[in-house]
């Protein structure tokens, strides 16, 4: 009777423990799931220079997560920082900082910084100039060079193409291409994938790009003082056209606005992604730069 009972006890012990390991596996299996599970609506709007990585990410972001929908639109900088300012997107894309912009008050608004975006100066391969001095670049902006011959290129009449006012690219572009001066007026346009169009079908042309828009068989990409625009050049500043790609929130950001902005940093899409598409990670990055243009080393 004894051993029956010890038997039962035994056997008792065991369901117990079989069950209670079964109930773990299913709450842990639960919580793995719902981990995963991110529902809801994000709206991105502004960079047309962060708009590819940002519509790549986002669809696999998707894929992955069924429930959520992420819509990336273009309309550059400004228009980034002014909607989600206001609260009608969830996150403005930028390539300049928040206090740069006009009427913005960066108190209100989160910084996640997704990557480092290179920029160009880009002519026309007619042109045949590959490289062109700091100053001789400041010259053709501001009007005081017109010809190509004038710098050692074709017999073409400069045809400068900018951005349009509100584009960060143009802010970065200014600041540390042209040192500030301000270009002549000329046609503006308010998108990257405009501007390599017209510089790839306009003989004389002129602009600038992000490194993720350089490719094209009419485009030249021109070095300044005889440094590339390179990645490498661009993690050290010795290639000093660059900027944070900016994502930015009103408040902190939550639910699946939260989920997109972790996805985009997670180390899948910095090694992936964002090298693929003409980017650097922030991590590559050997130095940083605040909102004044103020350089400092990464230990």
């Amino acid at each position: 009777m004894k051993k029956v009972m010890t038997l039962g006890v035994t056997v008792a012990t065991i369901g117990m423990l079989l069950a209670a390991c079964g109930n773990a596996n299913s709450s842990n299996s639960s919580s793995k799931l719902s981990s995963k599970t991110v529902s809801g609506k994000v709206l991105a709007v502004g960079s047309t220079a962060l708009q590819p990585l940002a519509e790549q990410v986002g669809q696999t972001f998707q894929t992955n997560n069924p429930k959520a929908n992420v819509e990336v639109q273009g309309g550059g900088s400004g228009a980034g920082l002014s909607q989600v300012a206001s609260g009608s997107v969830q996150i403005g894309n930028s390539d300049i900082f928040a206090e740069q912009g006009s009427g913005i008050d960066a108190s209100k608004l989160v910084d996640h910084r997704v990557a480092v975006v290179g920029m160009a100066p880009v002519v026309n391969k007619a042109t045949k100039v590959t490289n062109l001095t700091q100053q001789q670049l400041i010259k053709i902006f501001t009007g005081k060079i017109t010809n190509w011959s004038q710098v050692g290129g074709a017999n073409q009449k400069i045809v400068l193409v900018n951005r349009a006012q509100g584009s960060g690219t143009r802010v970065t572009f200014e600041q540390f291409g042209l040192n500030g001066a301000t270009p002549k007026s000329s046609q503006e346009q308010d998108a990257n994938g405009t501007v390599q169009k017209i510089v790839s079908t306009t003989p004389g042309a002129i602009s600038y790009l992000a490194f993720s828009y350089l490719s094209g068989n009419k485009l030249q990409a021109v070095s300044i003082n005889n440094v590339k625009p390179t990645e490498t050049n661009v993690a050290t500043n010795k290639w000093k056209i660059w900027g944070y790609e900016h994502m930015y929130t009103k408040g902190k950001a939550t639910g699946a606005t939260k989920a997109f902005i972790n996805y985009m940093l997670s180390d899948s899409v910095q090694n992936g992604l964002v090298k693929k598409l003409g980017y650097l990670p922030i991590s590559s990055m050997h130095v940083s730069r605040s909102a004044t243009g103020k350089i400092s080393s990464v230990k």
